[in-house]
């Protein structure tokens, strides 16, 4: 069996799922308009390398704990509607197709809250993200164990494969695309590095490597 690993945002979708969520909030007058600046500004320091990887999932997690679950599972579905289903991209679809008997995962730093729902919609069992903390029903705004961002993505397929009795090193192919320098942990640990419309670091690391290079938007 081959595996291959797929990063969600601006790799599968035209856009960032988090970024998106807390625009769709602020539209929603969930929340203030003045948080649309923090969270381009964020996304910026997240797309550079600047931003700390707890600093990144507890910015987003922060609006969370003020909206009880039933409240938060009725916007998750008007969002997955409105906001990501015009950003999954037919190519990927198609590339995940084209891996259709492998063993095969989405791994992304987003909450596994906001991306169980697109995974589905992608119709990939496996999903690889970070965990929320929960606690009697409600999001505390904190999370479980490490972020599943940089090496973090390593440490969490590392416990996934585990908890079926494989290492990285039992597939004799492994495929991880993703477009940030932040995957660059795991892009360097699998067979097959794939840079999906890469950001300007990825590109510049990619073609220095000779790592095959794909767009997914036509």
């Amino acid at each position: 069996m081959k595996l291959a690993l797929f990063d969600l945002d601006n790799t599968l979708l035209s856009g960032d799922t988090d970024v998106e969520w807390l625009d769709f909030l602020v539209e929603r007058g969930v929340l203030p308009a003045s948080e649309r600046a923090a969270n381009h500004e964020m996304d910026r320091r997240y797309r550079s390398g600047e931003a700390a990887a707890l600093e990144y999932v507890r910015f987003y997690l922060r609006f969370y704990p003020a909206h009880d679950m039933s409240t938060l599972l009725g916007l998750r579905e008007r969002f997955v509607q409105k906001r990501i289903g015009p950003r999954m991209l037919p190519a990927a679809r198609e590339l995940i197709r084209s891996h259709g008997k492998d063993l095969i995962a989405i791994i992304t730093a987003t909450n596994r809250f906001l991306t169980e729902p697109i995974a589905a919609a992608f119709g990939v069992e496996h999903l690889i993200a970070t965990e929320p903390q929960i606690e009697h029903g409600r999001f505390t705004g904190d999370i479980v164990g490490a972020p599943c961002m940089r090496e973090g993505k390593i440490e969490h397929l590392e416990r996934w494969l585990a908890a079926r009795n494989k290492t990285l090193e039992d597939f004799p192919e492994s495929w991880f695309y993703s477009d940030s320098i932040n995957d660059l942990p795991l892009l360097a640990r699998v067979t097959h590095p794939v840079a999906v419309d890469p950001d300007i670091s990825l590109e510049k690391i990619s073609r220095d490597r000779g790592w095959r290079r794909l767009t997914l938007r036509g």
